[in-house]
């Protein structure tokens, strides 16, 4: 996961399994979608709510407002980020499988990847959601979307938070100097760490007596930059010698912008 020049991102892998990663992922980004406009959905439905993408473009076109609206008031930190400056064209009665979803979806994965700048190792492609056959894409798209976003205002999801809290910590373990341009960091809302066991817990059980046979075992709750090519849905081997600590800098607004998305048919 790439960050500035010379710098790469991770993520946070307190879980035994892939599976269990991916659960709590999809379990986290149901509830921040919930909070954020009100839509019905859970983690069971997650897939299936998005996958006509007018969630998706609505909620890239909130972003955008955002962005907009930290432009006007903070125009000096602005500039030391990357913002979106378009929105993008949603069809709100769009149906699953069809070529209006397909559009939608489309016009979501472009934003991305011109006015947010999501890497290719990051992006998923539009038959990954409608046909559902790479979800772990589409979620660390999600993911890395909501990084971003909380660098200008955007309220970010819990495992989000719980990153940029630990890198926090890992900076003054280790003595690292601060950021060139240290920005404030946005009014959070308070987490329940109950409800952030459960979700783990749900993990664990969901993957039961696979006892993640996957290989995959990175238990290590902190999280370090990632080697250039290093594949985002593994564990972070540390940082290299040398090699900075990539953080990002999220700052605060006004308010919660919320946008209404039709229920029902999306």
């Amino acid at each position: 996961m790439l960050g500035p020049p010379g710098t790469v991102v991770r993520s946070i892998r307190p879980y035994q399994s892939s599976e269990q990663y991916l659960y709590a992922m999809k379990e986290d980004l149901a509830e921040w979608l919930k909070e954020l406009y009100d839509v019905d959905i859970e983690v069971g439905t997650f897939v299936e709510v998005l996958e006509t993408g007018a969630v998706l473009c609505s909620h890239a076109n909130n972003v955008t407002h955002v962005a907009e609206e930290f432009a006007r008031s903070c125009p000096d930190a602005a500039r030391h980020l990357r913002l979106p400056t378009a929105g993008v064209a949603c069809n709100l009665a769009a149906q699953p499988g069809t070529f209006q979803a397909r559009d939608n979806i489309s016009n979501f994965i472009q934003w991305c990847r011109k006015e947010m700048d999501i890497k290719d190792v990051l992006m998923f492609e539009t038959e990954d959601l409608v046909l559902r056959k790479n979800e772990k894409n589409f979620v660390l798209c999600l993911l890395e979307l909501a990084r971003r976003a909380a660098r200008f205002g955007m309220r970010a999801p819990t495992l989000v938070q719980m990153e940029e809290e630990i890198e926090e910590e890992l900076r003054q373990e280790l003595d690292l100097p601060p950021a060139d341009t240290p920005l404030p960091r946005p009014p959070r809302k308070p987490r329940d760490l109950h409800n952030l066991d459960q979700m783990v817990r749900r993990g664990m059980e969901r993957d039961g007596d696979r006892g993640g046979d996957d290989g995959d075992r990175g238990g290590h709750p902190r999280t370090f930059p990632r080697s250039p090519g290093e594949d985002p849905s593994l564990p972070p081997t540390g940082p290299a010698p040398g090699e900075p600590l990539y953080l990002p800098h999220p700052v605060p607004h006004d308010q919660d912008i919320r946008r209404e998305i039709p229920r029902g048919r999306l």
